[in-house]
């Protein structure tokens, strides 16, 4: 079975001040159309609301829109203000204001009938004035160059709408796939730029199962550790993601913030914004490469799972007030590395996985019971039988075991240690455990 995921690409335009100025015309025109749209679709829910997808824009375009068969549409303004509106912007328009009246009635609904966060809820409010961008229909907003370095898109002047050729740069590698289907761009127009954001329907193959996974331990003195276990329990490939460089840069205008923060008294909302900002952008870089090489990985190896550890909404305790052990947990980017790998390889056919974290850290790998890290080294683990090895490692393999022996089916822990009482709990899963029961995939 194939399937299909949706992805969208950013394509910058490059364009004169002039041209910059007409795109923005047009975003804001559009928007001007939508709030005109949205009280007369509220005013006429009760007849639209009934109606399917594909009926509700001829009956918006029936009482707003004048035609050889319908000369006296009941809302005479649109023909005066709208005057030369494109019929597919204003049918992009009709929709996504019957989506925002929609939406808004659904709601109004909940509140009436008790549905609320707290008996005090005030109801919700019609948004008319909402930050939406005009979709381009291919052939009548926007016209691609064979080669698609360049577009002609319909832009309003102020007085009529015009064709107007820019040039289009940043391209990825999306469009080149003939199986990806690409949908109708969205032009998005404000201060900061303008550029085309740009859907594929991409055409998604399945991955065969494999005997192996991929098993990623995220930490804090290493951001991510990765091992390629096999079924037997049998490691093919270990490696260790730090960016380093990209880290140091982070924490150096981390300090500069504690620093500042040290020397000013009372700190105003927006304190050390643009340091904020840096860092964040250098979190954002960092979470990328992380997640581009763990991908890069999976693919070498042919698996089709990768797993982590489900640590959705965990909130770390260690640390005290204004230490660094606390900004440090601040800056951890467990839920942007999954985000970003999940996107990523399921784009590509794989599946990300997520096992209970419990004890994959204070376990050691080989069995030998419950590790003691050094306190001069907290990466560092000394088992019972006196072996030093790295917790990181140690944490992935048994990450990596524990999805194993789920995916088994009858191998699971409980069937290893019997229905008696016993002193060790059941859900210690090591990977020693791997080696003694044999696969059944």
């Amino acid at each position: 079975m194939v399937k299909r995921n949706i992805r969208t690409d950013k394509w910058k335009i490059v364009a004169t001040q002039e041209q910059r100025e007409l795109l923005q015309n047009t975003v804001s025109e559009f928007r001007c159309l939508v709030r005109c749209l949205v009280g007369v679709i509220n005013t006429h829910w009760s007849t639209i609301g009934l109606l399917d997808a594909k009926s509700q824009i001829p009956a918006v375009e029936k009482l707003v829109h004048q035609t050889a068969k319908n000369l006296s549409p009941r809302y005479q303004y649109f023909n005066r203000r709208f005057y030369k509106f494109p019929s597919y912007y204003r049918r992009g328009a009709i929709q996504f204001a019957v989506g925002q009246v929609s939406s808004f009635n659904t709601r109004y609904r909940e509140w009436q009938s008790g549905i609320r966060k707290h008996k005090y809820a005030l109801p919700p409010r019609l948004n008319a004035d909402c930050g939406t961008y005009p979709p381009l229909y291919k052939g009548q907003c926007i016209r691609f160059a064979e080669d698609r370095n360049s577009a002609a898109i319909k832009v309003f002047t102020g007085k009529d709408w015009v064709w107007s050729t820019v040039v289009i740069t940043g391209h990825r590698k999306r469009h080149l796939n003939p199986d990806n289907q690409r949908k109708s761009p969205y032009l998005i127009a404000n201060k900061k730029g303008c550029h085309l954001s740009v859907p594929f329907h991409i055409k998604t193959p399945k991955i065969k199962d494999t005997a192996s996974v991929l098993s990623v331990d995220l930490g804090i003195n290493t951001t991510a550790t990765i091992s390629v276990v096999n079924f037997d329990g049998t490691v093919s490939h270990r490696e260790f993601i730090h960016p380093g460089r990209d880290i140091d840069r982070r924490d150096k205008r981390l300090k500069r913030i504690s620093k500042k923060a040290s020397l000013t008294g009372k700190l105003d909302k927006g304190f050390a914004r643009g340091l904020y900002r840096k860092a964040g952008n250098i979190n954002r870089e960092i979470g990328q490469k992380v997640s581009a090489r763990v991908v890069k990985i999976a693919k070498q190896y042919s698996v089709k799972y990768i797993v982590f550890e489900h640590l959705k909404g965990w909130r770390p305790r260690g640390g005290k007030k204004r230490s660094t052990l606390r900004q440090r947990f601040h800056g951890w980017l467990h839920r942007r590395i999954v985000n970003l790998t999940e996107m990523k390889w399921s784009e590509l056919g794989g599946k990300v996985v997520f096992v209970n974290p419990r004890g994959t850290s204070s376990y050691a790998y080989d069995g030998s019971g419950k590790l003691k890290r050094s306190s001069k080294n907290y990466e560092l683990a000394v088992f019972t039988t006196g072996k030093k090895y790295n917790c990181d490692l140690s944490a992935s393999y048994n990450i990596a075991s524990r999805f194993i022996l789920k995916l088994c089916g009858g191998n699971s822990p409980e069937n290893l240690q019997g229905k008696s009482s016993c002193k060790l709990p059941r859900s210690w899963v090591t990977l020693s455990m791997l080696w003694v029961v044999p696969s059944t995939l």
